[in-house]
């Protein structure tokens, strides 16, 4: 039982991040189903790096918004911008075809066109802007923690509740998780939210909550589900309702 938590645990932390692990090379997508209640857990960390930059970069003397670009590069880094990408290939492809055949299709292509591009702008700016208005390192840690715990949280819960769109891919091949699984991921993510936010917190789930709802109805209504690339998608707009949800309910 406890080797099994283990490595689901590694597992998690393989696919959400770029950090060396031993023993990857026996896993693939398809152990991705079972690993997903340590999705709120690493979000925790990924978010505990970028304010740990922040913190440096405001120690170091940079102001709040050049401090939040740290921050977020920092994060990036230790994600490989795995759901930024996946936020500009469904811009691209929900806003560029008109069919789901060609949004499907747009979603596949490597390259960046200018909807992809200019979402990527505004999720940088709305994410970057926040953690400047918040600030105080202490204040920017709480919510950083809480909103990337939160934002992945949101991953398998959208994987049990919609159909995949496409029977190829790494959604596909992931497989849907167990309701237990996902349930478990969000149990996490509301504790530790608690924890960082105390009374902060409901508003600041609500509006992630609202955020990857939005997303998960959008992605149903324009291509029948979700695919990896909507999962990239639902991270980034949770992540950034849960800041905005902090800065509405306690405004610096």
């Amino acid at each position: 039982m406890l080797a099994d938590l283990l490595r689901d645990c590694k597992v998690a932390l393989a696919f959400l991040t770029r950090l060396p692990l031993r023993g990857h090379r026996g896993w693939g997508t398809a152990d991705l189903a079972t690993s997903v209640r340590w999705f709120a857990a690493v979000g925790a960390l990924v978010g505990l790096a970028g304010a740990i930059a922040y913190a440096i970069a405001i120690w170091v003397g940079l102001p709040p918004w050049p401090a939040a670009a740290v921050a977020l590069g920092a994060t990036a880094w230790l994600t490989g911008a795995l759901h930024e990408d996946g936020l500009a290939d469904v811009a691209d492809g929900f806003g560029g075809g008109r069919t789901r055949e060609d949004k499907l299709a747009i979603m596949r292509d490597p390259r960046i066109g200018s909807y992809g591009a200019l979402a990527l702008v505004l999720a940088v700016l709305a994410r970057a802007g926040a953690i400047a208005a918040l600030a105080e390192p202490e204040a920017v840690a709480a919510a950083m923690v809480a909103a990337g715990a939160a934002s992945r949280a949101a991953l398998p819960a959208v994987m049990a509740a919609l159909p995949q769109a496409r029977p190829e891919g790494l959604a596909a091949s992931a497989g849907r998780p167990h309701p237990s699984r996902a349930a478990a991921a969000l149990l996490i993510a509301v504790l530790i939210a608690l924890v960082m936010l105390g009374g902060t917190a409901p508003a600041a789930l609500a509006a992630g909550a609202l955020a990857a709802l939005a997303v998960a109805l959008l992605a149903r209504r324009q291509i029948g589900g979700y695919t990896g690339d909507v999962l990239g998608a639902v991270q980034q707009l949770t992540e950034i309702g849960v800041l905005f949800g902090v800065l509405a309910a306690h405004p610096p």
